[in-house]
This record gives C-alpha cells, sequence and structure tokens, in this order.
C-alpha cells in the first residue's frame, strides 16, 4: 500500500503564533509611588516631625483617609494655596472642600487635628500661673487666634494666685472692629470669682500695633474694675506677623 511522505515546511516559514496572554508571573504596572507610605512613616517613628518637611507631614495626615492615592500633590496645593502649614489647619471646612475637593472625612481629620493641638496647648496653660509661663500663654493665643478673618475679642480669667481659671470669646466683630462692653467683662469676671484679667484680641491686618480704639477701650476697662479691685494686667494684640503688649508698650 502506497504511504504518503510527510513533508516539513520550509525553513523560512514562519512558525503560526500563539496569542500573548497574562500569566500567573507578569508583574503589574508599579506606581512610581509604591512603598512611599511606609518610608514617610518610618522617617518619622525614627526622627519625628523634625524629619520630615511640612508638606509629608500634612501627607501623613491625609494617609488616614485617602487610601491608595499618591497625596504629595494635594499636599503641597493645600500648603500653596493657603500660605503655609498652619494656615490650612486654619482653613474653614468649606474652604478646604472647595480647593480640594477633599471629603468630609478628610476635611473632618484636618479640623480634629487643630483641634487637638488647641486643646493640648489650652491644658499647658490652664489652672497654671500663666505670669509665670507667659511664653506659653503666648504661644497660646497666636495659635488660636492669628489667623482669624474677623476680629475676636478674647478675656483670660484670673485668680488671686493669677492661675488661668477661664478663658471666654467675649465677642466677635468685623474684620476691623470688635464692639467689646467693660459691664459685660466686669460682670462675667465677678461670675468666675476673677479677681484679674487678661485681654487679648486680634488684627486680622497683619499689624499687631494697637490703634487708639484700643488704648482707650482698656483704659475704660481698666477704671471700671478698679472699684471691684480687679486687676487688668495686659492687654494682648495678635496678629499673623506677631503680637504686641500694651503693658510692654507702656499703654498700661
Amino acid at each position: 500500500m502506497a504511504t504518503k511522505s510527510l513533508r516539513t515546511p520550509p525553513k523560512d516559514t514562519p512558525s503560526p503564533r500563539m496569542p500573548k496572554t497574562e500569566t500567573a508571573t507578569s508583574k503589574p504596572d508599579i506606581p512610581h509611588h509604591a512603598g512611599h507610605r511606609d518610608r514617610l512613616r518610618k522617617r518619622f517613628l525614627k526622627g519625628g516631625a523634625e524629619a520630615l518637611a511640612d508638606y509629608e507631614l500634612l501627607e501623613m495626615i491625609l494617609f488616614m483617609t485617602i487610601p491608595r492615592k499618591d497625596v504629595k500633590p494635594v499636599a503641597k496645593n493645600l500648603i500653596k494655596h493657603f500660605g503655609s502649614f498652619p494656615a490650612v489647619f486654619h482653613a474653614s471646612p468649606e474652604e478646604l472642600k472647595q480647593i480640594e475637593k477633599l471629603s468630609e472625612n478628610t476635611v473632618a481629620s484636618i479640623k480634629a487635628v487643630q483641634a487637638s493641638a488647641m486643646l493640648m496647648m489650652k491644658h499647658d496653660v490652664i489652672n497654671k500661673p500663666v505670669l509665670n509661663s507667659w511664653s506659653r500663654l503666648i504661644n497660646y493665643c497666636q495659635s488660636t487666634m492669628a489667623h482669624e478673618k474677623k476680629e475676636n475679642f478674647r478675656i483670660l480669667f484670673l485668680n488671686k494666685k493669677n492661675a488661668l481659671i477661664a478663658d471666654e470669646i467675649q465677642q466677635t466683630g468685623t474684620v476691623d472692629h470688635t464692639p467689646a462692653y467693660p459691664r459685660e467683662i466686669l460682670k462675667r469676671a465677678l461670675e468666675h470669682g476673677a479677681t484679674a484679667l487678661i485681654l487679648v484680641h486680634n488684627h486680622p491686618s497683619g499689624d499687631p500695633t494697637p490703634s487708639n480704639q484700643d488704648i482707650d477701650l482698656t483704659r475704660h476697662i481698666i477704671e471700671a474694675a478698679r472699684p471691684l479691685s480687679i486687676t487688668i494686667h495686659d492687654h494682648i494684640i495678635v496678629s499673623q506677623n506677631g503680637t504686641a503688649s500694651m503693658k510692654n508698650l507702656g499703654l498700661i
């Protein structure tokens, strides 16, 4: 019986190609920021905040609510827009949402960090003789008021040992004026049992220099407090560019 001979294809005949498929050993594309979070955490835990730039510390906070995303551009843009690291935390929730379209969770985390910092600073001065820790008091006032966009008039109530027993915003005004009423201020002092006060208000303009109105108001309060044996230790004016003490300026 005749048989067919097997023929091999010519050498230059291309072999049929199988379509490429992804195998189990194929490696997915790795994003450029892979491992960045772990490296940043390790640097922070080893060297603290001093080991990080401002935007990197902000990244650490954004990690909590923004998973699986490169947040470095977000952190840098927030600081650039608001002007500084502290200014990001002093921005209102509405401002934060508008600039970066951040989620409510992320905005809440940023504001919670700010509130925690303010609370710790307050605990550093509350129920302690403030005249012996003046720099801490100034830092507290600066941190809580310097970035406010409206004037606030704050009263620090002290007892006989000059320990801070209460801290209240008495009035909130406009960008360049806050109404303050000596009668209301002294009424609150008596309610707290305070024997001394430190007056504080902010200048959103950035210039802490006391105005003539500031000086006149302070003198009115001093005169009204004298018959009640309440001492006005100082009137501090806070701004983003520093603070001014009326006592140090010889105005009290």
